[in-house]
């Protein structure tokens, strides 16, 4: 027997299961009836209205009622719903022993000790039968479950079925009744025929305390003070006694039969269930309690469930193990047992059947375990204390095996190790090894006494001891590593062979552990848990009794799908999860990963695949914004938030300030508008600031606000404002703020402050208002004004010569027209790093596939062959002027700094020491290092040395470092980074400005033992060279490829001076640097092309490519846009530079050719014209499969292009690379300039971009 939940409380007298629900209700004996949830262990409700002990209790197979039958003569119909009595039927004069609803008709069945048996309609709350014919205590009734019988079992040792069709047919007939009707007549002469005796069962020596109906045979168990089980066989006129079940002590108090197998199930006072196999008509298992004698048993009425009730409590119990036994084979397939028979089902074909038979028909199997690489299977039994077998499973599967080799053996389980060995734990704790001939290899007595074993990597076993699990090396013999855990009992292994994790879960904990027993996370759940698998991200997957779940590595976990009935996963691919139920019947349930999924990339870290994740697969539900939420990734979260005071929380949280006004204007509440005030304030962003302050009326702030950003227009009407609020303060503020004198004198007298009015008018030279406010304060009238008390003229204060002016400072920009810089809000994380860096940082938006420019269109081919030729309108086409071999410029004349050579030779000149004293001359000071030499000597950074003025210096650094020997394009940068890294302050007249260096790390030179290692101010970051990537890429679109090279070119040289805090930055650098060169030789080839396409000559240079042979222009063209498809260049312009091929490709004739780019173009999911096109290009291709010219490129053999020849280089062919760009080169270019890059000599080696100060690591 499996105990599945057990309760404590006083003796139960009543049990009844609910239908659907996971409830069980128990009626005790102190009066109380109790609403238990058995899955999650708890006690929902409890109903005491009853006086006395309640013996009969009944849930209804429908309805959301329960009746109850107690020893206060009552029957209550309650409603759990309402948790309430909705009516009580009186009418029974003694104790009530059990009520029954009818499944089908609104009857109630009740049986009590005063020898009567009652039927009630509920609905119309009334008796319509009472059946009398017991002579004594009748202690239970029933209904047939699908005839109209009824079961009764009485102190008066007999059992009577009795026969209700005619009350049936009394209350369902419709017809009215009529003077000679012959029932109404037969009833006149014979009394009430509703309900008959049918049978009398005489037989029991004693009282008989229980009899039940068969649900699908005409049997009738009953259970009698006379220790005995009896059962019965009704026949069409009689019934009779089929044989008698002896093992009680004690009076019998409940007995039923099993709903699914030939089994009978007793309880009695001897603290004993019974179970009695009808076939064989003997006991087969008894299950006893010390000190608890059982009074009521009940069954599930769809499930494998059963209840008993004893003096205690109650316990709900299953006969057996329904968990079926299988063993799982790498999400590839599952063997099984059912019907005797091991049986094997392929997941990739759902193809099933036996394979081999067991030796003893699969009786308590516990476990099953497989071994592919020998096809080796063990099968655990708990039969005579336990017992494995051994079977090698055929190659052959499709065939039944009649008999096969079983070696056997004893031991508590048996699990495999490796390679023909298994292990076997002993019964006393010993662990052999044993090899599949089922000889003994090896004996291992681990250091503690061992409860189970598990699996474990190859060579180890799993050992539970008692609150721990072990892994145990069977070669060292030696315990590799423990865990401290609950009670285990199954264990699961992840199939990766990379990191390989563990799952351990018992009966509601879930534990996930890495190799070496390491906790990860450990998770309680409140229903038990019953299988589980790993898929192939790593995400354990468990069921419980009603869901599906996840639990990710770092214990975050959630509910996938709800479960109509237990399963048992055998394996998970993908989104699909196969399992077996309980009548092991294989299943494959479909599921959404999508959920975890995501927060496993969040985990993880993979943000690109989140950023996917949430253009693609919509997540709904406030789990996921909490999540989110609660994980840092408040910017995620905004896309799933419909609520807009959610969303406004979630805005500020991330600081979108556009969204958060969004929401506070649909919100128009107080307190958000403060919210948004307060971070629109942190961010620099007034003009917010000012609106939302307009809707709080926080005049005081707003005036400030206006101060600040030098806005006297506004602050005016606040003065004026505060004048009509009759505010005297906001005035005084006001007119401070405005540097208006003459207001706040008229404000302080106005308020009778005479004394303070005077000094302000005094300090600030107001002779007109000194003079009248000298006047009253003196007490002279003055004309138009009442005299007040007099003051002695020479009492009247008199300003102080020292005295300041309060004014105001005058603004000398006035921001209130625009914001001000304001403060960068980091997009998170995620958004910084998708995509791998940079391309994360390239938006959607600038990359739009909107409408191309006029150059990308210039090609288009026509139906069926014939090019339709478009007359460029700029971009592409009229890209004449731009000249790509920049470089001609004239080098730069910049000083080379200053001269800081050590001079050599000087140790061998002796000069005499200087003396100290007072007859030593005066030595004045030795000087100190100029803080440009600091940032010489404390970096290697070309950029640096840039700043310091050493342009020499940097020259050569950049030369060792990237191989640069063409400076002139670097001018510019070497100007501003010059000019950038010092400040000119302003002295007096005829006095030169002081010019004062600018440290980036000043935190540091606070510190004296550092002040040698200052390094300069650099002009330039990261960020804007990502912003002029996005210019480029949009001039690209558009098809302005001279301004596009401009930009990419300028990214290019910028890279050189850029110094990187972080890794990082390091990767992102490096990444710009790679998209740079491959759009730089992508346009540079169709700059080439559209050249060659207005037949204007090329301009001679050692790196211009060679001019094609007369004739093969065109072929040459196709060449060129064939090579540009293969640049790594982003969708949007793949997609052109794959259209253009297809035409050029098209126009040669070469269809193959030109089909395979509209091959690849469709992959690429382009508009809806570009689609059109291509299919067109295809379907004219599979009529003419032919390519008329040969081109100089094949699309199969991989290859990069020479950036002066613009041919091909295929895998394994010699070439040589630009030192900074790296970008390609045939071996003959070799020493030339890279026209890429313009600056890098091509095969030189060097060791490439520096972005970090290599001494400045050194120091830290």
């Amino acid at each position: 027997m499996l105990t599945k939940f057990e309760t404590k409380s006083n003796r139960v007298k009543g049990l009844s299961f609910h239908p659907a629900r996971p409830w069980i209700l128990a009626s005790l004996h102190n009066g109380i009836i109790q609403l238990w949830d058995y899955r999650i262990r708890t006690l929902l409700d409890k109903f005491d209205e009853h006086e006395g002990p309640v013996r009969g209790i009944c849930f209804h197979s429908t309805q959301p009622l329960f009746v109850s039958g107690g020893d206060d003569y009552k029957i209550k119909v309650w409603n759990y719903k309402s948790r309430r009595c909705l009516f009580t039927l009186l009418g029974h004069l003694d104790y009530i022993r059990t009520v029954e609803f009818h499944k089908e008709s609104p009857w109630i069945l009740s049986s009590s000790d005063d020898q009567t048996i009652r039927i009630w309609n509920w609905q119309s709350r009334t008796c319509i039968s009472v059946l009398t014919g017991h002579n004594h205590y009748v202690m239970c009734a029933s209904f047939h479950p699908k005839e109209d019988l009824v079961v009764s079992a009485s102190l008066d040792q007999t059992v009577r079925v009795w026969d209700i069709s005619g009350l049936r047919k009394k209350t369902t007939s419709i017809r009215p009744s009529q003077e000679n009707d012959p029932l109404r007549l037969q009833n006149d002469l014979f009394g009430n025929t509703d309900a008959i005796v049918k049978y009398v069962l005489e037989g029991h020596d004693r009282g008989v305390n229980w009899a039940a109906f068969h649900p699908s045979f005409p049997l009738i168990v009953s259970g009698a003070d006379d220790r005995q089980v009896k059962l019965w066989r009704m026949g069409d006129s009689k019934t009779w006694e089929v044989d008698t079940f002896r093992g009680h002590f004690n009076n019998v108090s409940c007995a039923l039969f099993h709903p699914r197998q030939e089994l009978i199930i007793s309880d009695s006072e001897d603290k004993t269930i019974r179970i009695w196999d009808m076939a064989k008509r003997t006991g087969i298992q008894t299950f006893r309690r010390e000190h608890d004698r059982f009074w009521i048993l009940t069954c599930h009425p769809e499930l494998n469930l059963f209840a008993a009730g004893h003096d205690n409590g109650m316990i709900v119990f299953k006969l057996e193990r329904e968990r079926p036994a299988y063993a799982s084979l790498n999400n590839e397939g599952v063997y099984f047992l059912k019907d005797k028979y091991v049986r094997h089902t392929d997941l990739s074909s759902s193809r099933d059947g036996p394979i081999l038979p067991l030796r003893r028909g699969g009786v308590r199997v516990q476990s099953m375990s497989f071994n592919p690489p020998d096809r080796a299977l063990l099968v655990n039994s708990d039969t005579d204390g336990g017992t494995y077998e051994l079977y090698i499973v055929p190659k052959d599967s499709s065939k039944a095996q009649d008999s096969v080799d079983c070696k056997q053996g004893k031991g508590v389980v048996a699990v495999f190790t490796g390679r023909d060995r298994f292990a076997v734990l002993e019964k006393y704790g010993g662990v052999i090894v044993r090899n599949l001939k089922n000889e003994e290899v090896r004996k291992c007595n681990p250091p503690f006494q061992p409860e189970w074993m598990f699996a474990g990597p190859t060579g180890m076993v799993l050992l539970r001891g008692e609150e721990k699990i072990a892994l145990y090396d069977l070669q060292q013999r030696v315990v590799m590593a423990e865990l401290t855990t609950p009670f285990i009992k199954y264990a699961v292994w992840s199939n990766s062979s990379t990191n390989p994790m563990l799952a351990l879960f018992g009966r509601d904990t879930l534990i996930l552990c890495s190799r070496r027993l390491e906790q990860l996370c450990m998770i309680h759940e409140t229903i038990r848990i019953k299988s589980g698998a790993w898929d192939e991200n790593g995400v354990f997957l468990y069921t419980t009794l009603n869901h599906i779940k996840y639990c990710l590595p770092n214990g975050d976990n959630g509910i996938i799908r709800t479960l109509d009935q237990p399963v048992y996963i055998t394996a998970v691919r993908g989104s699909k999860v196969y399992c077996l139920d309980r009548e092991c019947k294989n299943r494959a349930i479909s599921l959404d990963p999508t959920e975890y999924l995501f927060k496993l990339a969040l985990v993880q870290k993979r943000y690109s695949d989140v950023l996917r994740m949430v253009r693609e697969k919509p997540l709904i539900g406030t789990s996921i914004v909490a999540y989110l939420e609660r994980k840092g990734f408040p910017e995620v979260a905004l896309h799933f938030v419909k609520d807009e005071r959610t969303r406004f929380s979630l805005a500020l949280e991330c600081g979108n300030i556009e969204i958060a006004l969004e929401a506070a204007q649909v919100l128009d509440d107080k307190d958000c508008w403060h919210r948004l005030g307060v971070e629109a304030l942190r961010q620099g962003n007034h003009q917010v600031v000012e609106m939302a302050y307009q809707r709080t009326k926080n005049f005081e702030r707003l005036s400030f606000l206006y101060l600040i950003t030098g806005n006297t227009d506004k602050l005016k009407k606040m003065l004026r404002i505060a004048e009509m609020r009759q505010d005297p303060m906001g005035r005084f503020h006001n007119a401070l703020y405005l540097g208006d004198v003459e207001e706040r004198v008229k404000l302080l007298n106005e308020v009778g402050m005479n004394s303070l009015a005077y000094m302000a008018a005094a300090t600030h030279g107001l002779e007109k208002e000194t003079e009248i406010l000298g006047q009253r304060l003196a007490g002279t009238k003055v004309e138009g004004e009442e005299g007040e008390d007099a003051v002695d003229a020479g009492a009247l204060p008199q300003p102080r010569s020292d005295a300041q002016l309060l004014q105001p400072p005058t603004p000398i920009m006035k921001l209130h027209e625009s914001n001000w810089p304001l403060l960068t809000v980091s997009r998170g994380v995620m958004f910084e790093d998708a995509s791998g860096g940079i391309a994360g940082r390239v938006t959607a938006d600038d990359l739009e596939e909107g409408e191309a420019g006029a150059g990308w269109g210039d090609d288009d081919a026509g139906e069926e062959g014939e090019a339709k030729p478009k007359k460029a309108d700029g971009g592409w086409g009229d890209d004449d002027d731009v000249d790509i071999n920049v470089g001609d410029d004239e080098p730069s004349s910049g000083a080379g700094g200053w001269d800081e050579d050590e001079l050599e030779g000087l140790d061998s000149v002796d000069i005499a020491p200087v003396k100290s004293g007072k007859d030593s001359f005066w030595t004045p000071p030795t000087p100190g290092v100029s803080v440009k030499q600091m940032w010489t000597r404390s970096s290697n950074l070309a950029a640096d040395h840039i700043a310091a003025g050493s342009f020499e210096s940097a020259m050569g650094l950049l030369n060792q470092q990237v191989g640069a020997v063409n400076f002139a394009p670097l001018k510019p940068f070497f100007m501003s980074y010059l000019m950038a890294s010092s400040v000119s302050l302003p002295t007096i007249p005829g006095v030169p400005s002081i010019i004062t260096p600018l440290n980036r790390n000043s935190a540091d030179l606070a510190n004296p033992k550092m002040r040698a290692t200052a390094l300069p101010m650099l002009p330039m970051t990261l960020n804007p060279l990502v912003e002029r990537l996005k210019a480029a890429y949009r001039c690209t679109t558009e098809g302005k490829f001279g301004d596009a090279m401009t930009n990419f070119l300028y990214i290019m040289h910028a890279l050189l001076f850029i110094v990187a805090e972080n890794r990082q930055e390091v990767g992102e650098a490096k990444e710009l640097l790679g998209l740079c060169r491959e759009y730089v030789t992508g346009l540079r080839m169709e700059l080439y092309r559209k050249e060659l396409a207005t037949g204007a000559a090329p301009v001679a240079s050692p790196t211009a490519p060679a001019p094609p042979k007369a004739g093969t222009e065109a072929v040459r063209q196709a060449e060129l846009a064939a090579y540009f498809t293969h640049c790594n260049l982003q969708p949007p312009h793949l997609i052109l530079s794959l259209r253009s091929a297809m035409n050029s490709a098209h126009k040669v004739k070469n269809y193959q050719n030109a089909a395979s780019f509209a091959k690849r173009l469709l992959e690429l999911n382009p508009s809806a014209d570009y689609v059109t096109q291509a299919r067109k290009v295809l379907k004219f291709a599979e009529q003419n499969p032919t390519n008329e010219n040969k081109l100089l490129y094949d699309e199969r053999n991989p290859f990069v292009v020479c950036n002066i020849s613009f041919v091909p280089i295929y895998r394994g062919s010699p070439m040589v690379r630009c030192s900074y760009c790296a970008s390609p080169y045939l071996p003959e270019h070799e020493h030339k300039v890279c026209p890429t890059c313009q600056i890098a000599e091509i095969g030189k080696e060097a060791p490439g971009l520096l972005l970090t100060n290599e001494k400045e690591k050194e120091r830290r």
